[in-house]
């Protein structure tokens, strides 16, 4: 059974912040990100874009690649200005959580 992880909307906001992108890709590059850790399966990506969307973190990409480049049946998805905000809030949120746990994780090595 996988488990959807909690960051991964974040994973997907991080991915888009780097250019438009299809689901697939998206899917692949959260792979990639994650070394391999997280797998997000078809249906828990599709309804995580659609929350995204949903909330307005994203939206429809207002450019698509050349028609020889493309399959008309893939849906391209952009960041948006809020998006980008919610990215850079949750990531310096998650640095102080980190940050708070790193002593914890320091002292028990000893």
């Amino acid at each position: 059974m996988a488990i959807t992880p909690s960051y991964a909307p974040l994973l997907i906001l991080a991915s888009l912040a780097e250019g438009d992108k299809h689901g697939y890709a998206i899917r692949r590059d959260v792979i990639e990100r994650t070394a391999g850790d997280v797998r997000l399966g078809s249906t828990t990506l599709y309804r995580l874009l659609g929350q995204l969307r949903d909330e307005g973190y994203i939206g429809a990409a207002r450019v698509r690649p050349a028609r020889h480049l493309d399959d008309e049946r893939r849906q391209y998805f952009r960041i948006t200005a809020a998006g980008r905000r919610a990215l850079g809030s949750e990531l310096r949120r998650l640095v102080r959580v980190l940050m708070a746990a790193k002593p914890a994780v320091d002292s028990r090595s000893r």
